[in-house]
């Protein structure tokens, strides 16, 4: 296991890149902790697979280095940095058993017979197979494939780290949370480091212990699941966090309040002036609907999503999505929403700015 170092990382596909548009990685500069269990989430095509292959050493940056430890491993190949990784497709070798897919990294590093043994039975436990362990794997669903390709993955204890490639993509929903609380497991059991890419928010937060967040090229915010949905730093975090997201209106912010329009909202905080584009940011969870006071709204629709309603309606022109208490009474087609001020975020040019003077410091 070793602690990963990124300093001033960053890369291009571009030979002659014009600027920092033509980069699929901007700068980073990030750890991540020896036994940590984090989670690099974001949209398709924000970098996150590039990130991945520049650690497991499959491309070489265009800038910056990668440590294991204290070891420079940027230019040291796959082989030398001593990792296992999981990718989005199953790679297994049809022609042999399940038992002896597990087994051949153990075997390639001439480990004994009976380590062998007791090792693949083990993974072989925590992926569900102990009882196709001597079928071949030709034939054998995707499903069974990718938890052939996780176990092959996990088997080795000397790791430096386990990286995943989004390695659930092709897996039933019914078995995707078994397998992440098998790989919650097996981090807590064994504590190597893991790094586990996806683009599922329930994925990122239920297995990890610290959620990297990337946009764009840029690691925008990296925190614990409830820091990113209690305190977004970046207007991606909060719209992407949670479902529905964080709702964003465009607003003045004049000091303790916010302008949209003609309506002003009370905020957590005072602030000075800000440059740029200004925002405010509110979760559904912490909106209210209410005959007098607050925003004026048209309600477009509601959505019975199970646990609960998710009012659907207009501010100033933009969407506001609202989570309604069991029960709640709407008038047909207009309401008035009340924003809780201590959890209004508020945010210039994307990012999350702080208040000179919070009124509350408990709040988002």
């Amino acid at each position: 296991m070793a602690k990963i170092t990124l300093s001033n990382l960053a890369h291009t596909y571009f030979p002659y890149p014009r600027g920092e548009q033509d980069y699929a990685l901007k700068t980073i500069d990030l750890t991540w902790d020896d036994g940590g269990a984090y989670a690099l989430l974001g949209a398709s095509g924000c970098g996150k697979s590039t990130l991945l292959n520049l650690i497991s050493g499959l491309r070489r940056p265009s800038q910056g280095r990668i440590l294991f430890g204290d070891g420079d491993v940027t230019d040291a190949p796959t082989a030398e940095r001593n990792i296992a990784q999981v990718f989005q497709f199953p790679v297994v070798y049809d022609t042999m058993t399940v038992r002896e897919n597990l087994a051949f990294p153990l075997r390639n590093r001439g480990m004994k017979k009976d380590y062998i043994q007791s090792r693949v039975d083990q993974v072989a436990q925590m992926i569900g197979m102990e009882d196709t362990l001597s079928r071949k794997a030709r034939g054998l669903t995707a499903d069974a494939k990718q938890k052939i390709s996780l176990g092959r993955g996990m088997v080795r204890e000397d790791v430096n780290a386990i990286l995943f490639d989004e390695p659930l993509t092709v897996i039933d929903p019914h078995l995707k949370w078994e397998l992440r609380t098998q790989l919650k497991k097996l981090h807590q059991d064994f504590g190597h480091t893991m790094i586990y890419v996806t683009h599922d928010q329930t994925e990122a937060l239920t297995f990890a212990d610290k959620v990297v967040v990337m946009h764009d090229g840029r690691i925008v915010q990296v925190g614990t699941p409830e820091e990113l949905f209690e305190r977004p730093a970046h207007t991606f975090v909060g719209y992407f966090i949670g479902s529905p997201g964080m709702n964003l209106l465009d607003a003045v912010i004049d000091s303790d309040v916010a302008r949209i329009g003609e309506h002003k909202v009370p905020l957590g905080g005072t602030f000075g002036p800000l440059t740029g584009r200004t925002q405010i940011g509110i979760r559904p969870e912490h909106v209210t609907v209410s005959r007098t006071g607050g925003l004026p709204a048209t309600i477009l629709r509601v959505d019975d999503v199970g646990r609960h309603r998710i009012l659907r309606a207009e501010v100033a022109g933009a969407p506001v999505a609202v989570v309604l208490p069991e029960g709640a009474e709407l008038p047909a087609d207009s309401c008035r929403l009340i924003f809780q001020p201590e959890k209004i975020g508020v945010f210039a040019d994307d990012w999350r700015m702080a208040p000179e003077h919070p009124k509350d410091r408990s709040g988002s």
